[in-house]
């Protein structure tokens, strides 16, 4: 159908082959441009996004000289040019399968992919095509990332940080830095002032990795963070904390200035109580205190979705945060949508909702679910 978009995992398609197959030719001399789209483009019905990329690094492997650094030289020369700033769009995707092929070819090689790296992660992102040499040269890639963090280029300072993110997303974890993440505060310590928000988020989402198997590693780096934090630390401090934040750490709460809730009355409404699966309920709380100072609030919510089985699991969810009047009260409303998604499949049954109050459960309801 005209303008229908194409599936995420379709992206990879002879389209993009030709135009990666262009791009080859126009610095590899006499580059077989119609057997790399042959051999990039078979099979593609039956693989996934993941498999599409790596079967374009493979064509690219099979058409490019067989001297791996030779190979790598003409792939970066082949590179459209840097982004110019943090905000630029660009159709980078087609240069995902150049890291796929540093990752799969490169290994032997640590100097010129490097190089290669440097010069991807300008146009689109090394933060994939890293990982195999930290895992394999540990020492050596972080003393490499280290010194980069002082790097001209955000998008290479930024890569210091994502490249070594335990639990990088669409990533293959690193086990090693889950165990032990201790090689990895060097890097983000020197990139926490980084002048660019497009690095300081890596820094917190690399910390928030973190703080998911340390969380009091985690603690203690913001602790020592928030001593003369500017507001851009201070940022980073609250979304690094964010995950044991939601899980209501009395600890990361305290450090992003939230106490517990003082003399707090609390009570949580769903309307309707019975929804359709597709449908939504509003959650409706009144929050009051009879304490005569001012308190600063967090305030979240837990659903805990029936599973399959008929076992129920609490997902946290953000709703707001507020100064509650000394005396006073407050009254929140928020909706809840209750469709299926990519992530979250829904089962029929009582869902009890708990409003959670910088850190602790205050107040309960349910809806039915059919």
């Amino acid at each position: 159908m005209a303008g229908q978009r194409k599936a995420f995992k379709d992206w990879f398609d002879a389209d993009a082959a030709g135009a990666m197959a262009a791009q080859l030719a126009a610095v590899v001399p006499r580059f077989a441009r119609k057997r790399f789209v042959k051999l990039a483009t078979e099979g593609l019905d039956t693989l996934e996004f993941n498999g599409r990329v790596k079967r374009f690094s493979e064509a690219m492997a099979a058409t490019l000289p067989s001297d791996i650094p030779e190979a790598l030289a003409m792939v970066t020369a082949s590179l459209p040019p840097p982004l110019p700033d943090c905000d630029s769009v660009t159709d980078g995707w087609l240069q995902w399968p150049v890291g796929q092929f540093i990752a799969d070819y490169g290994l032997a090689h640590f100097d010129d992919s490097m190089a290669a790296m440097v010069a991807l992660t300008q146009r689109f992102s090394s933060e994939f095509a890293v990982r195999p040499f930290v895992q394999h040269y540990p020492r050596q890639t972080f003393a490499f990332l280290h010194r980069l963090t002082g790097d001209d280029s955000p998008h290479v300072r930024r890569w210091c940080s994502e490249g070594v993110r335990p639990r990088l997303p669409w990533g293959k974890k690193l086990q090693f830095l889950i165990a032990d993440p201790a090689p990895i505060m060097p890097i983000i310590n020197a990139l926490k002032d980084d002048g660019e928000l497009y690095v300081r988020r890596s820094v917190a989402n690399t910390l928030n990795d973190i703080a998911k198997d340390h969380p009091a590693l985690a603690v203690r780096q913001c602790q020592q963070w928030s001593k003369g934090a500017t507001p851009q630390r201070s940022w980073i401090i609250k979304n690094a904390l964010r995950t044991l934040i939601k899980d209501g750490d009395s600890q990361a709460l305290s450090v992003v200035g939230f106490g517990p809730p003082k003399q707090i009355k609390a009570e949580l409404a769903a309307t309707p109580a019975v929804v359709k699966i597709g449908g939504k309920t509003t959650l409706n709380a009144t929050i009051s205190t009879t304490a005569r100072q001012r308190q600063q609030l967090i305030v979240d919510y837990a659903v805990h979705y029936v599973r399959k089985n008929g076992t129920a699991s609490p997902k946290v969810f953000k709703w707001t945060t507020l100064e509650l009047p000394a005396r006073g009260q407050v009254e929140l409303g928020k909706a809840h949508s209750l469709k299926v998604t990519t992530v979250r499949a829904l089962y029929p049954g009582a869902h009890r909702v708990e409003l959670q109050i910088n850190g602790q459960r205050c107040a309960q309801t349910s809806f039915e679910l059919n």
